[in-house]
């Protein structure tokens, strides 16, 4: 089964719904805004991620953040701690498709291939 991770209320992700939906695929859904998310999952998802691309950077969360936290996302722990603290700056969605295959963000297309 897909398990797919992000924000009920993003855009991207009400994309994501609906398309699952129209295919019939189950799927298991995180809400990681009302659930948080582990270390062990963001340490998971780095495998398979740069830090840079899993870290949405044109977030308003982003944005917000001060010089010094932006400057320590070079850092694995600490970005991992700061996107534990503010769950919002990962990117979404995130598609666990099992078997140790991941995809990050919205593409029909590339999706279409993995289910």
């Amino acid at each position: 089964m897909i398990k797919i991770y992000g924000i009920k209320n993003c855009d991207t992700m009400q994309k994501a719904f609906k398309w699952l939906d129209a295919k019939g695929l189950k799927y298991e859904f995180h809400d990681y805004k009302e659930k948080g998310i582990d270390k062990t999952t963001l340490e998971l998802w780095l495998q398979h991620f740069p830090i840079d691309k899993l870290l949405n950077t044109k977030s308003t969360t982003y944005r917000a953040l001060s010089d010094t936290e932006k400057a320590s996302i070079s850092s694995k722990t600490k970005a991992i701690a700061l996107m534990m603290k503010y769950n919002s700056l990962i990117k979404r969605p995130v598609w666990d498709f099992g078997k140790g295959i991941f995809f990050l963000g919205w593409n029909e297309d590339e999706i279409s291939r993995l289910v």
